[in-house]
């Protein structure tokens, strides 16, 4: 299974783009993804783009990635209650 994550373009050097995910900065090669721009979104995976989306669809996406980092967050949580529990 391959996972790639939204990433919004901030500055393109060549056929290197560099990309932002939740304030964290990443190298993307462009190679794959045809007329990129400042601005747009894309996914990235292990450094490269291989899609451009729509800002909605990034969005979203973060939107449901942020839901499940909740949730692993809540049942870390419940799992640490219960062995403290079990002491």
């Amino acid at each position: 299974m391959c996972l790639s994550i939204p990433a919004k373009v901030e500055k393109i050097e060549g056929d290197m783009a560099m990309v932002s995910v939740g304030g964290t900065q990443y190298n993307a090669s462009l190679q794959m993804v045809e007329d990129v721009n400042i601005g747009d979104y894309i996914l990235l995976h292990t450094g490269f783009a291989i899609q451009k989306i729509s800002e909605e669809e990034a969005l979203e996406t973060l939107k449901v990635f942020e839901e499940f980092e909740g949730l692993n967050k809540q049942m870390d949580e419940e799992e640490k209650e219960s062995g403290e529990r079990l002491v």
